[in-house]
């Protein structure tokens, strides 16, 4: 598998070797769920191209926006499930063309005492999972929506590399578990003040949002 050349500075040959071995490239298109709610997890999913959003669902059925998933990262959720053999409790989209590598769920304890590297990723993908829910949580609870819009949009530039948020209002609603209404609202203010320009789905991001 050449997509996993990469994955030579973060595990050890004989690693990058069984994952060539034992998992399975999946390709998904933008939108498509890749996890979904009360499924069975029999493998764990590592990102080698494109981005994946990661939900909760609440008890009302709202969705609210946990992480984003990009190279080389993975969805620690998803590796607790598998070793528990639990109900999926998140769903994972494709916010883009995705391309990953699944591990099964047999070799996931076993690369934890067989190999360092294996080891080392796992548990900086639950550190750097637990703190971004952490912003997460700061975000709702402290954060005024204005902040945690700029926030969202920051985030999408970063992950996407480009000025131009391909999103609509809908989504970006849906994603910060709020209205359309409130959305376009701020969006609008932020147009007025020159930091953005508005498209159809699209938020092209000037210099002044910075």
């Amino acid at each position: 598998m050449n997509s996993l050349v990469s994955f030579g500075a973060t595990f050890e040959p004989e690693l990058v070797k069984e994952m060539s071995q034992f998992g399975e490239m999946k390709f998904f298109k933008e939108g498509d769920i890749i996890i979904d709610y009360g499924k069975y997890i029999r493998m764990m999913p590592i990102v080698v191209k494109g981005t994946i959003k990661v939900f909760r669902m609440d008890d009302t059925g709202k969705e609210i926006l946990l992480y984003y998933l990009s190279s080389n990262e993975s969805c620690s959720m998803a590796y607790s499930c598998c070793v528990e053999a639990k109900k999926s409790e998140v769903k994972a989209i494709a916010e883009d063309d995705v391309e990953l590598i699944a591990i099964p769920h047999i070799k996931l304890d076993e690369w934890l005492c067989k190999y360092p590297s294996w080891k080392n990723y796992i548990m900086r993908s639950f550190n750097e999972r637990f703190l971004e829910l952490l912003k997460s949580i700061e975000s709702i609870a402290f954060h005024k929506l204005d902040e945690r819009l700029i926030a969202y949009l920051k985030e999408k530039k970063r992950l996407s590399g480009s000025n131009v948020i391909k999103a609509s209002h809908y989504v970006i609603a849906d994603e910060l578990a709020t209205s359309r209404v409130v959305v376009s609202r701020l969006l609008k203010h932020l147009e007025n003040d020159g930091k953005i320009l508005l498209y159809r789905n699209e938020i092209k991001l000037l210099k002044d949002f910075a």
